[in-house]
């Protein structure tokens, strides 16, 4: 068994809990939240767990092999260093830093005390993702030429950069590209010092273009990327309730007798890929025990944490530019 502490109850940590607590290999130890009525609320949901704490050292003095960390982005450092001094392991929230200079020196650490970094990258254990991986692998799109990629709507809290843009730059890097960022034109309407609004042109493997559009004020949630081959292009709605995934065949045949009131907008043939129907937090949270368990590294660790939060930085450095 993995003996686990889940840091941080908010938005996303209950999810962790949730998900840790009903895997048949861990044991939830400990949990811990600024708030203690949030504690006390967890503790009747699960009551297996034996610690439940407002300080954190309570947690690093716990017998938890595994601190997972789902605090605000600003205190990811600060635990992840202490927990490491600890001799735990730790599974941090996304993004994994606010700098490169604190990831690398996490990742120094780790690798001097032989511990391991999870980052939680959770796009990089969906279905539909993996499914996309295996549709590239196959080369069933053609040579890709584009990514075009959106995400708005959501709890305005954080840079909307760090918080929805670094889902794509995630995605494509498990999906095997990299990413180089050109421009980034922002908003920052209701923050001094947070992007609310963005658009982030890129290129992928050198010669792919990509555009990255996010937005917290849009009156309709979307989650999609476009991938575009010479021979089909994909669509993923990850909004869309079982119909995620399409493929359609690109047609460039010429309509020079196509009625301008009436155009054809889809010509070829359009597939639905079936994708299994698992929580991708489950599949994460699996693997990361797992992987504690029989040893080996991190599908998703400090390394590539730190390369997110260098392109990351790199989008607040083109921003800062344009203004």
């Amino acid at each position: 068994m993995v003996k686990v502490a889940v840091v941080g109850l908010g938005y996303w940590g209950p999810n962790l809990l949730r998900n840790f607590y009903n895997h048949q290999l861990c044991e939830v130890v400990a949990i811990c939240d600024i708030n203690f009525e949030r504690v006390k609320k967890f503790l009747d949901i699960y009551p297996r767990v034996k610690i439940g704490t407002i300080n954190f050292s309570d947690v690093l003095k716990s017998d938890a092999d595994l601190i997972v960390i789902a605090t605000p982005p600003e205190t990811h450092y600060e635990l992840s260093k202490k927990s490491l001094l600890a001799g735990k392991n730790i599974l941090v929230a996304k993004p994994f830093t606010t700098s490169s200079a604190q990831a690398e020196e996490l990742i120094e650490l780790a690798g001097k005390k032989n511990l391991k970094i999870f980052v939680d990258h959770t796009f990089a254990f969906n279905p539909c993702v993996r499914k996309i991986k295996e549709i590239l692998v196959k080369g069933e799109l053609g040579k890709i030429l584009y990514f075009d990629c959106e995400r708005s709507r959501g709890v305005y809290n954080v840079d909307v950069i760090w918080d929805l843009a670094v889902h794509d730059f995630s995605i494509l890097s498990f999906l095997g590209y990299e990413i180089e960022v050109h421009e980034v034109i922002s908003t920052r309407f209701f923050g001094k010092y947070k992007n609310d609004i963005a658009h982030i042109t890129f290129t992928a493997n050198s010669n792919i273009i990509g555009h990255i559009y996010v937005n917290w004020f849009s009156p309709v949630k979307v989650r999609k990327m476009i991938i575009g081959g010479e021979s089909r292009v994909l669509w993923w709605d990850d909004v869309h309730p079982f119909e995620k995934i399409r493929i359609y065949d690109a047609d460039k045949t010429p309509q020079p007798d196509e009625n301008p009131f009436f155009p054809t907008y889809v010509s070829g043939d359009i597939r639905i890929v079936r994708v299994d129907n698992k929580e991708s937090l489950a599949i994460e949270v699996d693997e990361v025990i797992r992987t504690i368990l029989e040893g080996g590294e991190p599908l998703i660790g400090g390394k590539e944490g730190l390369k997110i939060i260098k392109i990351l930085e790199e989008c607040d450095r083109l921003a800062s530019s344009k203004r």
